[in-house]
């Protein structure tokens, strides 16, 4: 045994507690000894995260009824999403998309093959300027939703969001976004609350109706998944080929073809995706994310409540990126392009 191959055995099993510790947290890959070891996952580690962090979910949502109605619930507990059309009167729409058409601010862009997303972060400096838009983010109309579905009646993390599209074709490398997956191993909410009308050919988002479910075709699709990922050391956002829907007895994905002032809300376990885009496009929508610990049995437990953290859960994450980058230790994901307007041109052609 070499020198090197002993220091990294040795440094393994010091880190084998907290590689323990990260089965009760959000961790979603399988690149320490123990979320990774295909003998514990053959047993069923991963399924058993998977069937926990469910049941926990399930309990915090009972707890958060009052932001849904019943027939949203049912809606939601069969297809995985909630769909609210005309969410807000014409009047305070057209008010809330002009003063998101005039708002310049710092953002930052990523780029996905030919596809390039680029985010806004709404900071209490930036809704300042913005009290029509302060006033929408607080809301429940918007905010109920988002706090159901992900189970927590915590503060998301917030943006405006654009999507630039292009023809798979013309990118020269395709955008990994338009896979079917599934962003990690326990439920999370996403919302996009769309600006102006989302056509069919300009890369709608999609869903999987029903794919949030924990059948047992899913759940041994999840330990064959796991088995895999254990094997090369792999990522937890397992993607799935069209084909495969028939065999988990799924659905195709329905395509949110949707006019303006439509909000929609996803658990993203289920499977999703981005849309082919036919053509350049540009899609505009106000953007919300939450996963915090899916293992937390409170429902109100909000890192918003510290000082200087409301707002700035996105800012944060970038500056800890930021962090990272200089430590050499990931690459730079998203890229500073300084203040802009939602629809201004993307910054590496402007």
């Amino acid at each position: 045994m070499t020198t090197k191959t002993l220091s990294s055995r040795l440094a393994g099993l010091a880190l084998t507690p907290l590689h323990a510790l990260q089965i009760v947290t959000g961790r979603k890959d399988f690149k320490n000894d123990v979320l990774g070891s295909e003998a514990l996952n053959r047993k069923g580690l991963h399924v058993w995260r998977v069937l926990a962090a469910a049941r926990v979910t399930a309990r915090r949502r009972s707890k958060l009824e009052r932001f849904v109605s019943p027939q949203e619930r049912a809606f939601f507990a069969e297809n995985g999403y909630i769909e609210r059309r005309n969410l807000l009167p014409d009047a305070e729409f057209a008010k809330l998309v002009a003063e998101v058409e005039a708002l310049k601010a710092p953002a930052r862009e990523m780029r996905e093959g030919g596809a390039v997303t680029r985010r806004i972060p709404l900071t209490p400096d930036v809704l300042k300027n913005a009290p029509t838009l302060a006033a929408f983010l607080k809301d429940e109309r918007w905010t109920g939703p988002i706090r159901y579905v992900g189970g927590f009646d915590v503060e998301p993390v917030l943006s405006i969001q654009t999507i630039f599209g292009e023809p798979s074709a013309a990118a020269g490398s395709k955008d990994p976004q338009t896979d079917l997956h599934m962003d990690t191993f326990h439920s999370t909410a996403k919302a996009w609350y769309f600006l102006y009308d989302v056509p069919e050919d300009e890369g709608p988002f999609t869903y999987v109706a029903g794919s949030h479910k924990l059948t047992p075709r899913r759940l041994a699709w999840h330990k064959r998944q796991s088995l895999l990922a254990a094997a090369r050391r792999g990522g937890g956002a397992f993607r799935i080929p069209l084909s495969a829907l028939k065999l988990l007895r799924l659905p195709q994905p329905t395509k949110f073809a949707v006019p303006a002032n439509t909000l929609v809300v996803g658990d993203t376990f289920g499977f999703h995706a981005r849309g082919h885009s036919a053509r350049r496009s540009i899609r505009v929508e106000l953007y919300a994310s939450q996963r915090p610990n899916p293992f937390l049995p409170f429902t109100s437990l909000d890192s918003a409540k510290l000082p200087y953290v409301s707002g700035r859960k996105e800012v944060i994450s970038w500056f800890f990126e930021d962090w990272l980058v200089k430590l050499k230790m990931q690459r730079l994901i998203w890229r500073p392009v300084g203040a802009v307007k939602a629809r201004d041109a993307v910054a590496e052609k402007r």
